[in-house]
């Protein structure tokens, strides 16, 4: 807020100098009804919600308490006014542009339009999708509408089907797997956690053709069920256990060759199961998987995420505050001894920054997302993930940037970083523990699982 009073103090006296040859006299002269009110010009020409305006003209008076200016047809605060100058700020959804400046009372009330039309540019916001609780923190767990749907339960994985961009899966820590249906705003719950014996869903994946979906389990057994597959010809309805294991916190499917990689949170250990073999052969039991290596140390909670391209996969340890990057050996279909990228075990905090010198505190899902400024280059995608201490989206690049997207704004209110406010991406949007996330790349929309709101959170182009 101080550098916009700044940036305003700025624009209104460079401003006030470069039309007005006697800004004096102009801040004196009142406004007179016996003259015309005209609009001749405004600056910037383009610009979003928030966006500094000033409104160049003649008889604008002095006494800012009987002007009002609208943009767009939505009324638009106005901060200082000159004879031949007003100041004000773009408001929200201003998109048709029309200036509109009204001057005076009845009968002495004159408006004025600018000829020409301001460019407004849609920002992107946090709005709330579906999901609600009460003052008091009380939520219902219901299906219906995205409207009367009720609350959910720790929505911590989110996920596209991917022969169906109307369907995202969502998978609820300790409650079973929701469904939200974008063509019909509709929330179901097709899959129960009984039906699985699953103790706590903490991932959900699909295998290369699409036809089956994979289920990781985070139950304390060393003969319990790590992952599960289920069939989509059966409505996904079938579960049957895939790999048994204890503490299961992630699985992934390699998005070109197919294997499976999984963990353990006992021992921090990283595993591969041939899928392909499994289809193939059917000859593979729930025990046949493969020990790459561990990742550091006894019960080191993780999650793997494998970029589109297949060339490499980050490892973000929730539990540790860091992620980690394996390269991916496509002679032995393999990934290899991972390294870290950003964040320092056990080190918690919020700090963007390169390498270890940012600071994360319980990072969980990410999505990779295609950047058009990196066309042409090795690496085209930025890693977008949320932080369930931080209450934010951060974004790491290629090269180990770490800045933060959205979350922690409203310090005008207070200086908590968590709250359920939507708005501006940093200036005003709030979450609460978020933890699931997925990306539209289609539409360019990102849902958030936000934890502590029990609801699904939205981020995109203001409409």
């Amino acid at each position: 807020m101080a550098h916009l009073c700044i940036s305003l103090l700025l624009l209104i006296s460079g401003s006030s100098c470069k039309k007005s040859s006697d800004s004096n006299a102009a801040e004196t002269t009142a406004y007179n009804p016996a003259e015309a009110v005209v609009v001749s010009d405004f600056f910037p020409k383009t610009g979003g919600s928030g966006q500094q305006l000033v409104i160049y003209g003649e008889n604008f008076g002095n006494d800012k308490s009987i002007i009002s200016v609208t943009i767009g047809g939505i009324p638009a605060t106005v901060i200082n006014v000159h004879n031949d100058a007003i100041y004000c700020l773009v408001p929200n959804k201003a998109y048709t542009g029309k200036i509109e400046v009204n001057i005076g009372t009845e009968p002495n009330q004159q408006i004025a339009m600018a000829k020409d039309t301001f460019g407004y540019q849609r920002r992107m916001v946090v709005t709330t999708l579906a999901g609600k609780k009460d003052d008091r923190g009380n939520y219902d767990i219901k299906d219906g509408t995205f409207a009367d749907c009720g609350g959910f339960l720790n929505p911590t994985w989110l996920i596209f089907d991917p022969t169906d961009p109307n369907l995202l899966y969502m998978g609820q820590d300790g409650g079973d797997v929701r469904l939200l249906n974008f063509k019909d705003s509709l929330v179901t719950t097709p899959i129960t956690r009984g039906i699985g014996n699953w103790s706590r869903i903490r991932t959900i994946a699909f295998t290369l053709d699409k036809k089956y979906m994979i289920i990781a389990n985070d139950q304390n057994d060393v003969n319990g069920i790590s992952t599960s597959i289920l069939s989509r010809t059966s409505g996904f309805k079938d579960p049957k256990v895939l790999t048994s294991y204890k503490q299961c916190n992630g699985a992934s499917v390699h998005p070109v060759n197919g294997e499976l990689y999984f963990n353990s949170y006992e021992k921090g250990q990283f595993y591969r199961f041939d899928l392909i073999d499994y289809f193939e052969n059917n000859d593979l039991g729930i025990k046949d998987y493969q020990l790459l290596y561990l990742i550091q140390d006894n019960n080191w909670e993780f999650q793997i995420d494998i970029a589109p391209t297949g060339n490499y996969a980050y490892i973000v340890v929730i539990n540790q505050n860091y992620i980690l990057r394996t390269d991916y050996n496509w002679q032995t279909k393999t990934f290899l001894q991972p390294y870290v990228v950003c964040g320092e075990e056990p080190n918690s905090g919020w700090v963007d920054g390169v390498g270890t010198s940012a600071r994360l505190n319980g990072p969980y899902q990410g999505v990779f997302v295609r950047n058009p400024d990196y066309a042409g280059k090795k690496d085209e995608y930025d890693f977008y993930f949320t932080e369930q201490g931080n209450n934010d989206i951060r974004i790491l690049t290629p090269e180990g940037k770490v800045t933060t997207f959205a979350g922690r704004g409203s310090t005008s209110i207070d200086a908590n970083s968590n709250g359920h406010i939507d708005g501006g991406l940093r200036t005003e949007a709030r979450f609460d523990a978020p933890r699931g996330l997925a990306y539209d790349s289609t539409n360019q929309v990102f849902y958030i699982g936000d934890c502590n709101n029990h609801c699904i959170r939205k981020i995109s182009l203001e409409n």
